[in-house]
């Protein structure tokens, strides 16, 4: 069974060694460490059996918020994880009386575009080069 809850400094340093190789080298465990300490950050983690399964966090100031990541373990992929992850933000969100909740997605990365329509997300602007030599998708969900 997968457990969602805040992720912990704790969860982060479980993960240390194996973040760029097995998550993503997107974000690296600095950048993730100040997120998880900064008071508008928060952080969630999805745990099967103590394993780490993928995590995701936001941003957020007054009444919106930026998904920062949505991040699975690459071996883990494409098992409803994200998924999950996403509905206990937008839960986190309504929770933080959030009411527009935005995101950038590399315009190549086509599970993550088509995850977050089927979430009701929609696009409403482009970011050229935002990801290195790849442009990205400005995405926004209201009304949560």
């Amino acid at each position: 069974m997968i457990e969602v809850y805040k992720m912990s400094l704790n969860d982060l340093e479980s993960i240390k060694e194996i973040l760029v190789s097995d998550f993503d080298d997107f974000w690296d465990y600095s950048i993730l460490k100040d997120e998880l300490s900064s008071t508008n950050s928060y952080y969630l983690v999805a745990k099967s059996d103590n394993e780490i399964l993928g995590f995701a966090g936001i941003k957020y100031v007054l009444n919106d918020a930026d998904i920062m990541n949505i991040v699975v373990k690459k071996s883990k992929r494409k098992s409803g994880i994200g998924s999950l992850l996403l509905k206990n933000i937008i839960e986190l969100c309504k929770k933080l009386n959030v009411s527009t909740l935005f995101l950038e997605v590399n315009e190549k990365n086509l599970p993550a575009i088509s995850l977050y329509k089927k979430f009701g997300f929609e696009e409403v602007g482009f970011r050229k080069n935002y990801y290195k030599e790849n442009n990205a998708i400005v995405m926004k969900k209201e009304n949560l």
